[in-house]
């Protein structure tokens, strides 16, 4: 089964090259990934094992689906493979076997890597092991993985890193994403409370001639057109206060502030 190995530098630079050197291939061969621009997605992974959670093994569901995601994991054996593919819900095995995708089709399957995002269509069952996996009829590559994913123990691990690449992190993190989805959740329900107690949420000026409103040291910055210094604002305040007394009574602002002094991981 295909995973990553502990990574040198040199390690990365060699993969990185053969990656880019298959996308090349697939380009000279008229196959470019990139001008793939739709693929029609009618199921997810986390749907498709709750509506066939009784399921009993080795049983058919008649069930034709098409997926996409990004492929975490490759087992080849000879005339038949496995694959995990991960989709915006979480992970589904596919199964892929050249008797049914074809020599041509299937000799490219093979050639993936850990990380490309593949669309693909094929019915629903369930496999002796109890896994309820797709049979895969037909395969896309949409879009080719340039980069190989950290090493698959370890991980990303590095606090630093994980939030200057937090695209890497998500990837090999999915629980992060449930950051994302809280944080949502938690700005939807604000603006909902806020909005039925009759506030009006509107947008203040971000770049300002001045420093207002609070005690703190601001990014400055030039605006070319009005040839002037201008600042990142520190607050909405003042802002905030002024349209209060033009007759807008209650009002709200979800908005960035920029201070440029001390940072940590909570603050910036």
């Amino acid at each position: 089964m295909e995973h990553n190995q502990p990574q040198t530098e040199q390690d990365l630079t060699q993969q990185a090259a053969v990656r880019r050197q298959k996308l090349a291939d697939l380009r000279a061969a008229g196959q470019d990934p990139f001008v793939n621009t739709k693929y029609p997605q009618d199921a997810y992974s986390a749907d498709l094992k709750a509506e066939f959670a009784g399921l009993p093994a080795e049983a058919e569901t008649g069930k034709t689906v098409t997926l996409a995601g990004r492929m975490m994991s490759k087992r080849v054996m000879g005339k038949a493979s496995f694959a995990h593919l991960r989709d915006q819900k979480g992970d589904i095995q596919i199964f892929v076997k050249r008797d049914l995708l074809g020599d041509e089709a299937y000799a490219a399957f093979k050639k993936l890597d850990i990380g490309d995002i593949i669309g693909c269509k094929g019915e629903v069952f369930r496999t002796k092991m109890g896994e309820i996996s797709v049979r895969v009829t037909e395969l896309t590559l949409l879009a080719k993985s340039l980069l190989p994913l950290p090493e698959k123990f370890h991980g990303l691990t590095d606090r630093e890193a994980r939030y200057r690449q937090r695209y890497v992190d998500l990837i090999v993190n999915p629980d992060v994403k449930q950051t994302f989805v809280k944080r949502s959740a938690i700005l939807r329900e604000l603006r909902s409370y806020l909005d039925g107690k009759g506030f009006l949420e509107v947008e203040t000026p971000i770049l300002t001639p001045f420093e207002i409103g609070a005690a703190a040291r601001p990014f400055i910055t030039h605006h070319n057109t009005l040839d002037m210094d201008m600042v990142l604002r520190i607050e909405t305040e003042l802002y905030l206060k002024r349209l209060i007394v033009g007759g807008i009574d209650r009002v709200y602002e979800v908005g960035r502030i920029f201070r440029n002094e001390g940072m940590d991981p909570k603050h910036n």
